[in-house]
C-alpha cells in the first residue's frame, strides 16, 4: 500500500509542535472513562485540555477527529496505519481521546508489532487495559493516567500523573516542547509527573 492511499483510509494524522513525531488524535468527547470523569470536580478530565483551546476553536479539528474514529472501522485501517507509522521513529497514540474498546487495543498492538523500529507511547485512563499488558508489544509503552489531580498509581509498570507542583516533564521550561526528552516512550521511567495545564 502506498502512503497516499494509506492516508485516505486513516484520514489525517496530528503533528503537534511539542512532540518529535506524529500522533493520532481522537475526539475527547468519546472517551469512555473520561466522559464520566469530566463530571467529577478535581479530576484531570474535569479540565481536559482536549476539550478547549484549539481543539474547540477550530471546527475542522473536531471533524477530523471524528473522521479518524470512523476510519478505525475500515478493514484496511491496520495496514494503512502501518504504512504511515513505519516511517516514524516516535509515535504517540491519542494526543486527544483514548482507547475505545478491546478491538481497538488489539489493533494498536498489531500495528506496533508490525512497526518494530518505531517507539510507541500510549497514555490512557482505561484501567481495564491492565488485564492485557502481557500481550503488549515490546516497543509500546502504555502509561496509565489516574483520574484525580495529584493521584499516583504504582501498580502499573508505567504511569503518569498530573500535579500542581513537582512536575518531572521538562516541556514547560523548554518552550512547551519535548526537545531531547523521551521519558514518555522510555519503559525504564516508571512515573512521569505533568504540570496541570
Amino acid at each position: 500500500m502506498k502512503v497516499k492511499e494509506a492516508k485516505k483510509i486513516t484520514d489525517s494524522f496530528t503533528r503537534t509542535t511539542k512532540m518529535p513525531g506524529l500522533s493520532y488524535s481522537l475526539p475527547a468527547w468519546e472517551c469512555k472513562t473520561g466522559s464520566k470523569l469530566r463530571k467529577i470536580p478535581g479530576s484531570v478530565c474535569a479540565s481536559c485540555y482536549a476539550l478547549k483551546g484549539n481543539y474547540t476553536r477550530y471546527p475542522e479539528i473536531k471533524k477530523a477527529q471524528y473522521r479518524r474514529l470512523k476510519a478505525m472501522r475500515s478493514p484496511l485501517w491496520v495496514e494503512a496505519m502501518i504504512t504511515v507509522i513505519k516511517r516514524q521513529k516516535w509515535f504517540r497514540w491519542h494526543d486527544a481521546g483514548d482507547v475505545q474498546d478491546l478491538e481497538h487495543l488489539n489493533k494498536i498492538f498489531e500495528i506496533c508489532r508490525a512497526t518494530p523500529d518505531t517507539k510507541h507511547w500510549l497514555p490512557t485512563r482505561e484501567a481495564w487495559i491492565k488485564n492485557h499488558l502481557d500481550s503488549k508489544p515490546e516497543n509500546l509503552v502504555i502509561r496509565f493516567s489516574p483520574p484525580m489531580i495529584g493521584q499516583q498509581v504504582d501498580t502499573w509498570p508505567n504511569s503518569s500523573m498530573v500535579v500542581t507542583e513537582g512536575a518531572t516533564c521538562p516541556a514547560p521550561s523548554q518552550g512547551g516542547e519535548c526537545g531531547d526528552c523521551r521519558q514518555c516512550w522510555d519503559p525504564a521511567v516508571k512515573v512521569i509527573k505533568y504540570g496541570k495545564h
